[in-house]
């Protein structure tokens, strides 16, 4: 993910600019988030037909969501949801260690990296009173829990010895390669939706980027003015699929300039376009601004993933989406190179 920079206006706290890494501002009308219909439910399981034309219906609805607000809700992904439980459990027993436990595996352990443990109120990139009010876990890809690997590089990703926390690191990868699988699936959607072929993106994803998250929100005592739980930022791979607990709490600012609450939806994923894919795709996929707010009365956990391209691959314009009237607005980079650079701004609170 990556935080972007809020200006508040002097004496309207309700009201304020977010400028994203792309240079565009966007106007935030109210802080105060608002019930509506804009993020579509999108029923994914055409994506297993042998039937082209299940596929590309399901790839049109992705179209319309990706290139309209960059979120829609996927469901009857066929994902078992009780590797999604055993991951919150996971979750749970890992932020309920110590802190002094938790921070032998602090990110700055691996600088370059966005993997390990990111301690409470270590960021604020929104310039509130407080820093943000959450705590999180990364892990990265790793080949031996990819049944399609093809490579035996080792993984970035750091874990407390096995004695600390039995089963964690394998309890989570079972979450993990299971969603690789379907983030795969959804690559030769993305595709599709673009109006190319089904396997246009089959070279990016052999060794993809592929990291998940853990997180942990307490309940929020000061206003929204004040604190977030994360605040507003975008992603910088190419999509992220976020698995919610029932706390609600992910809020989405659409283009009107208001804060959308992303209720959650049970057994569904909330998938959303990333920088890298914005950029690729040179701003047809938008990357979309998101922040949470926990105001539930109870803690609030969430599994985001965050999938890319492999990193020594150029991230070359989809050939639909430039032409001689709208030609890339982006210089060229490798995937790894523009990973290294946001992750590091990401790791100096530029989130």
């Amino acid at each position: 993910m990556s935080r972007t920079t809020t200006e508040l206006d002097p004496g309207k706290a309700s009201a304020g600019t977010i400028r994203l890494p792309n240079g565009q501002v966007l106007s935030v009308k109210s802080n105060i988030s608002i019930e509506a219909d804009e993020i579509p439910v999108i029923d994914v399981s055409g994506i297993y037909s042998e039937n082209i034309e299940d596929r590309k219906a399901v790839a049109e609805k992705v179209r319309e969501a990706s290139h309209r607000i960059g979120f829609f809700y996927a469901i009857n992904h066929g994902i078992d949801p009780k590797l999604a439980d055993g991951a919150f459990e996971q979750a749970k027993r890992f932020f309920a260690m110590p802190i002094e436990k938790k921070m032998e595996v602090d990110t700055a352990r691996v600088p370059g990296e966005f993997v390990g443990y990111h301690a409470m109120q270590q960021y604020s990139g929104n310039d509130r009173k407080h820093k943000d009010l959450s705590e999180a876990f990364n892990i990265a890809y790793d080949a031996k829990y990819d049944p399609e690997s093809i490579t035996d590089e080792p993984s970035t990703s750091i874990f407390l010895p096995e004695n600390d926390l039995p089963g964690f690191k394998d309890g989570l990868y079972a979450y993990h390669t299971r969603i690789l699988q379907f983030a795969r699936k959804m690559t030769r959607i993305f595709a599709l939706a673009l109006h190319l072929p089904e396997d246009f993106f089959a070279d990016y994803i052999k060794q993809p980027e592929a990291g998940m998250r853990i997180l942990h929100y307490p309940q929020q005592e000061h206003s929204v003015d004040d604190q977030n739980g994360i605040g507003a930022h975008t992603d910088f791979e190419c999509f992220t699929m976020v698995t919610q607990d029932s706390s609600g709490g992910l809020e989405v600012l659409s283009k009107s300039g208001y804060w959308i609450k992303a209720k959650p939806i049970p057994d569904s994923f909330v998938i959303n376009i990333a920088d890298c894919f914005m950029r690729q795709t040179n701003d047809f996929f938008v990357s979309t601004v998101h922040r949470v707010i926990n105001k539930s009365g109870k803690e609030r956990y969430s599994i985001p993933f965050f999938y890319g391209f492999d990193r020594k691959k150029v991230l070359e314009p989809v050939p639909t989406c430039v032409s001689e009237d709208n030609p890339m607005k982006y210089p060229l980079m490798t995937s790894g190179e523009y990973y290294k650079w946001r992750a590091s701004k990401a790791k100096d609170g530029e989130l």
